[in-house]
Parts: structure tokens; C-alpha cells; sequence
């Protein structure tokens, strides 16, 4: 049996490959993009912890109530915004080990493809060297007699 020394399914393998590459960067955009937002967040966090807390006069109290308030609202934007990009992340995570599942499957068949032209290139080895040493042998017995 002699088999094509080309895997034949070697393009849909490629392409199932950049399809692996494109959700892993689509996965770190989303990480990024998660990273930035929980670092927005702790931001916020520290500017609202940071505010003063005590106030001179009525209009220093306003001045800090209208700070909290709208910190407070930023704070749930950015929470919101977060979810959001949590959310993202885990679908990125979903497509890439999607994607990855149909690359490995092709790559375990192109491991036994060149498995078996491995052992299809060593059976033929093998059969020339047992031809030589067989004629070797011949010559010699013929050389002999």
C-alpha cells in the first residue's frame, strides 16, 4: 500500500488553525479590554475613597454630595461596563476552545498520516536492506562453491 506522501487534508487543517489564531487574538483583545475596565474600576475606587470627608460649610458639602453622587454613578457605569467585558471574555474563551477542539482532531490525523509514512518509509528500508544482505549472501555462496 502506497499512501500520498501529502496529508490530504492539509489545507482545511491550515485553515482550522487560523481560525484557532483569530480566537486566541479575539481572547486576549477581550482580556485587554477586561483589564482596562477592572482597572477603571479600582480607579474610581480609589478617587471615591480619596474624597474628603469632612466638609467646612454648606457649600464645601455640596461640593463633596455632588462628587459622591456622580463618582457613584461612574462607578456603576464602570461595573456595568465590566459585566459587559467579563461577559465578552467568556464568550471569546467558549469560541476558542471551540475552535481549538476542530483543529486537534485534524492534527491527531495528520500525527498517524505521518506516523504511517514513517512506517511505510522504514518497511521500504528494510526490504532493500533485506534484498542486499539476500544478494550479498547469494554472491558469496556462489563465489564460494
Amino acid at each position: 500500500m502506497t499512501m500520498g506522501r501529502d496529508f490530504p487534508l492539509a489545507g482545511l487543517l491550515r485553515l482550522r488553525r487560523l481560525q484557532q489564531d483569530s480566537a486566541a487574538g479575539s481572547l486576549a483583545a477581550a482580556n485587554a479590554k477586561l483589564r482596562q475596565s477592572a482597572e477603571a474600576r479600582s480607579g474610581a475606587y480609589e478617587s471615591l475613597a480619596a474624597s474628603p470627608l469632612e466638609a467646612a460649610d454648606a457649600a464645601t458639602l455640596h461640593a463633596i454630595a455632588a462628587a459622591r453622587a456622580s463618582s457613584r454613578s461612574m462607578l456603576a457605569d464602570l461595573l456595568a461596563t465590566e459585566a459587559v467585558d467579563n461577559a465578552a471574555v467568556n464568550t471569546a474563551q467558549a469560541e476558542f476552545h471551540a475552535a481549538r477542539a476542530r483543529s486537534v482532531g485534524l492534527e491527531k490525523l495528520e500525527n498517524k498520516h505521518s506516523d504511517a509514512l514513517a512506517a511505510e518509509d522504514l518497511r521500504a528500508e528494510q526490504t532493500i536492506l533485506d534484498e542486499l544482505a539476500g544478494t550479498t549472501w547469494h554472491r558469496r555462496q556462489k563465489e564460494a562453491h
